[in-house]
């Protein structure tokens, strides 16, 4: 284990993608936490499934697999599926959550047909984008590396720097506008944030998957603390160590994906988050449970006793 640890750190591509997906999942985590307490968590996977055709139509037009070329497009196309969500909202008696799984589905298919052309043409066969379904970290070259780490301080520096405001509209944004924030702009700006984050993600973690890398560190943050410093900070935590270890397995072998081992890796802290939490996971509050049940069982026997000195020696107890 320890050897190929060092292997992997001694390879320099294989360190620039290990970093690369580290910090992924460090700035996915941290941003993600304020989507999952907007209980937004659909939007995030809304965004990724939107992604794929501006991929496809970036790498239409110009025909070279760029990371910068297709977060460009995966960013417009989400806004796009944004815009479309809001106005099926608006326009018709149908509820935000159907409106998000009737545009994933319909920008993912749109998306799918269009990939199966690019593969079947000319250029097809060295575009890669089939390694943006499920992620393949091996696959990226050093100009993504940069476009990953860029992006994921542009997300941290972001929380960071707004921190304060995205808490606001978080818990209560109806203070927040009392108090003269401008509520709608912070919104765009949490929802471009998310896009973006989407939209870097994708070619790590796939299209699929990538939404489970801004939900699932943040799911399990959440049961550590009640503090939304502490939650940012164990989200950035637990996503950086599902993007490392997605990438380091994906460079076992050619044919493993990225993106499912990452979301195995996220969810497995989830499972230890629910099960050993010290305040809110499962086992805590079974053992707490099972003391106020011996206390109750306790004092309804000195109770049921008679004993006046014994029912105060138990309150003492």
């Amino acid at each position: 284990m320890l050897d190929w640890l060092i292997s992997l750190w001694s390879d320099p591509n294989t360190r620039w993608i290990l970093m690369g997906c580290t910090l992924l999942g460090l700035g996915s985590g941290v941003i993600g936490s304020f989507t999952f307490l907007r209980r937004e968590s659909l939007l995030g996977d809304t965004l990724a499934h939107a992604a794929l055709p501006g991929v496809c139509i970036a790498f239409i037009l110009h025909e070279v697999k760029s990371a910068g070329l297709f977060l460009v497009g995966a960013l417009l196309a989400g806004i796009a599926a944004v815009l479309c969500v809001s106005a099926i909202s608006r326009w018709t008696k149908i509820k935000p959550d159907a409106a998000m799984g009737i545009v994933l589905t319909f920008f993912f298919g749109v998306g799918t047909v269009m990939l199966t052309h690019i593969q079947h043409s000319g250029s097809g066969s060295q575009s890669g984008l089939d390694k943006y379904l499920f992620g393949q970290a091996a696959a990226m070259v050093t100009r993504d590396v940069y476009t990953l780490m860029g992006v994921s301080l542009l997300l941290v520096l972001a929380a960071l720097l707004l921190f304060k405001e995205f808490k606001l509209i978080s818990f209560d944004p109806g203070f927040a506008r009392g108090i003269g924030l401008p509520v709608g702009l912070l919104e765009h700006a949490m929802l471009i944030l998310t896009t973006v984050a989407v939209a870097a993600g994708i070619q790590a973690v796939g299209v699929v998957l990538v939404a489970a890398l801004l939900i699932t560190p943040a799911a399990a943050a959440r049961y550590w603390t009640d503090r939304l410093s502490v939650m940012l900070t164990f989200a950035g935590l637990f996503g950086a160590l599902s993007g490392a270890s997605g990438a380091a397995i994906s460079t076992l072998g050619e044919g493993i994906p990225t993106g499912p081992v990452t979301v195995l890796a996220a969810t497995l802290l989830f499972a230890v988050s629910l099960l050993l939490a010290p305040r809110r996971g499962l086992v805590a509050r079974a053992l707490r449970h099972r003391g106020l049940k011996a206390d109750y069982a306790a004092r309804s026997a000195v109770h049921a006793s008679g004993s006046p000195e014994a029912a105060e020696g138990g309150g003492r107890r």
